[in-house]
């Protein structure tokens, strides 16, 4: 699964290209503790849902082909992504990243329920560090790592555009320097920047560097952090705000 090189002064990736990858994606079943758990849940679902077909396999990415910032999370939900075949769709998570994206012009609706609702993004991509909804959303470090290759892939293809990578919480921020190294070529400073709500790496800072995303950390959007205040919508609005800044979207 080792990704190809292609650099920013190559053309952008068509949309058919990104399809393709999302296929191979959908069908992986690399992790065999993952693959088990997600199609249980899939399975026995849970009762609020029991009527619905759940998808029960990896979930790609979602949205366009030339985005300028890419929003980086840590797994599909279990009965939300896992559910509905599209990431943060369907769970509580996805209710507060949609309405700020929303806010902040970057979706078209406020709400993320179905793969057919009519939610559109502009400049941004959603992902997942790991693809497949783990128990007590905490993938090992070798899931972390067996899925590595996946998100490689997906910059690599978003490269010519990609300006701005937001990663939702310390696993998405982690996953992120294995990524720069494979897919830019560049080696991650040492020490690592810390995560941290509103921190930001300007890669074009390291020497070599030029035409890297710059990284910028938020809270995750889980309800551990929403509920409690840890993350209001208000510090998420500032940072997908100065990720369209620094995206030069506005």
């Amino acid at each position: 699964m080792g990704p190809h090189r292609r650099t920013a002064a190559q053309p952008p990736v068509t949309a058919a290209e990104l399809a393709a990858l999302d296929d191979q994606i959908s069908a992986c079943r690399a992790c065999p503790r993952l693959v088990a758990w997600r199609e249980e849940v899939a399975a026995v679902k849970r009762a609020a849902f029991r009527d619905q077909e759940y998808w029960g396999r990896p979930v790609p990415g979602f949205g366009p082909a030339d985005a300028r910032i890419l929003i980086l999370g840590l797994a599909p939900a279990a009965h939300g992504g896992n559910r509905t075949g599209r990431i943060f769709t369907g769970d509580r998570s996805g209710d507060v990243l949609f309405a700020a994206m929303h806010r902040t012009g970057l979706a078209n609706q406020a709400t993320s329920v179905s793969r057919d609702d009519g939610l559109t993004l502009r400049h941004v991509r959603i992902a997942a560090a790991v693809r497949c909804a783990p128990p007590d959303n905490k993938p090992t470090p070798v899931e972390r790592d067996t899925c590595a290759p996946w998100l490689h892939r997906e910059v690599t293809l978003l490269r010519p555009t990609l300006r701005v990578v937001i990663a939702l919480g310390a696993f998405a921020w982690s996953a992120w320097w294995p990524t720069l190294s494979t897919v830019y070529g560049v080696r991650p400073p040492v020490p690592r920047p810390a995560f941290g709500h509103g921190a930001l790496f300007r890669m074009d800072a390291v020497e070599g560097a030029g035409g890297v995303p710059a990284l910028l950390g938020s809270y995750h959007v889980s309800q551990q952090n929403t509920f409690t205040g840890r993350l209001t919508p208000a510090m998420l609005d500032d940072v997908l705000r100065q990720a369209r800044a620094l995206a030069d979207l506005d």
